[in-house]
């Protein structure tokens, strides 16, 4: 009989818990979610970056990093305010684990 396999029946976020790194995963897919619903409201109402950079009274490279998936350093207060020039509102949930977890 060959070696068992010791993650053998263990879900995904079980093995980003192990490695020490579901916290990172889990907030990386939230500010990729967060910027990709924030530029399909932008299309979708059509504002261009540089308008939604003057409706923040911000610039547009400041408005990139705010949009950009890989960087996760967008506050709430920020991600509100976003939210807000667009017409939207932000809403945080929390989920217990036993609902967050698949």
């Amino acid at each position: 009989m060959g070696k068992r396999n010791p993650r053998s029946g263990s879900n995904f976020n079980d093995f980003l818990k192990e490695d020490g790194i579901y916290e990172d995963v889990q907030n990386a897919a939230i500010k990729k979610v967060l910027s990709a619903k924030l530029e399909a409201a932008m299309t979708e109402k059509k504002i261009s970056k540089t308008e939604m950079a003057k409706r923040l009274r911000t610039s547009r490279s400041q408005l990139n990093r705010l949009l950009d998936p890989d960087n996760d350093t967008i506050t709430l207060q920020t991600a509100s305010r976003v939210a807000s020039a667009l017409g939207l509102r932000l809403e945080v949930n929390l989920l217990g684990s036993e609902q967050g977890s698949t």
